[in-house]
């Protein structure tokens, strides 16, 4: 049992420390300033989700009520996020959801005989990480390095495209839907406002 207990925590660590394939650390994302409405009403991409809070749990093990999608789009998370990038391994969804609250999407596929879709999606990652990093040295901050891209093993369609509160499921690769979803929820941040 002690030998489980210290690989999950070199697991953990090796997530928080490591570098992934492409990693940037962007200026905090853009504070959403709009009332929530649902993506039907505003023909927002993807689904609206019912969001499960903002509550902070001790350790990826920690119990806590279970997600309401695969992959999670809110809910219990770790004080800790991924680093921003490109993943070839899957990222717990304890810290995953924490980056979401951060304002960032996550682009995840599930499909082991598909390598073009899986270029093609790191690809899109990369661009807006790079463009992250060009925006970030001529303005001094950007809301698109916060992307992160990998597989997720526990799903039912090759793609799952998530934000805070949002999901968006394919079967295909669909480029511009990929970058519409992207480009409408990368950056808006999710902390709970302040009460003072």
């Amino acid at each position: 049992m002690k030998s489980f207990w210290i690989g999950t925590t070199l697991f953990v660590f090796s997530l928080l420390v490591t570098v992934p394939l492409a990693a940037e650390d962007p200026a905090a994302p853009a504070t959403n300033e709009k009332a929530e409405t649902s993506a039907e009403e505003t023909d927002s991409p993807g689904q609206s989700v019912m969001t499960l809070g903002n509550e902070h749990i001790s350790s990826l093990k920690a119990p806590h009520v279970p997600y309401n999608t695969k992959p999670p789009t809110s809910g219990p998370h770790t004080h800790n996020v991924a680093k921003w990038g490109v993943y070839r391994q899957q990222v717990p969804d304890e810290l995953q959801v924490h980056n979401l609250e951060d304002g960032g999407v996550v682009v995840q596929y599930n499909c082991d005989d598909c390598k073009d879709m899986i270029k093609k999606l790191e690809k899109i990652g990369w661009e807006y990480l790079k463009k992250a990093k060009k925006e970030k040295k001529e303005k001094g901050q950007s809301k698109y390095g916060h992307i992160l891209v990998g597989p997720y093993r526990d799903m039912d369609t090759k793609i799952a495209l998530t934000a805070w509160g949002k999901i968006d499921r394919l079967d295909a690769f669909d480029e511009a839907r990929i970058r519409r979803f992207i480009e409408a929820y990368v950056g808006i941040d999710h902390h709970p406002k302040s009460k003072n």
